[in-house]
């Protein structure tokens, strides 16, 4: 990263150009390696999140199965 540029020949745009591009394929391969583990936690989250949610919902179901009927 750290290349010497020889100080007797002047950066051209062409120079600057191909380096950025360069640096941003790099970033946006980075970036896509982390968005593809991140969205398979999220989603690996969201159905253990899932599974606890009717795991609970039937425990809680069957304590509430008495119901009490009055007459008026």
């Amino acid at each position: 990263m750290t290349d010497q540029h020889d100080s007797s020949k002047p950066i051209h745009r062409d120079d600057l150009e191909a380096k950025l591009r360069a640096l941003q394929g790099d970033i946006n391969q980075k970036v896509s390696n982390k968005k593809d583990a991140a969205v398979s936690v999220g989603v690996g989250a969201g159905v253990v999140a899932l599974v606890i949610a009717f795991l609970l919902g039937r425990r809680g179901r069957r304590r509430g199965r008495r119901v009490e009927v009055r007459g008026f």
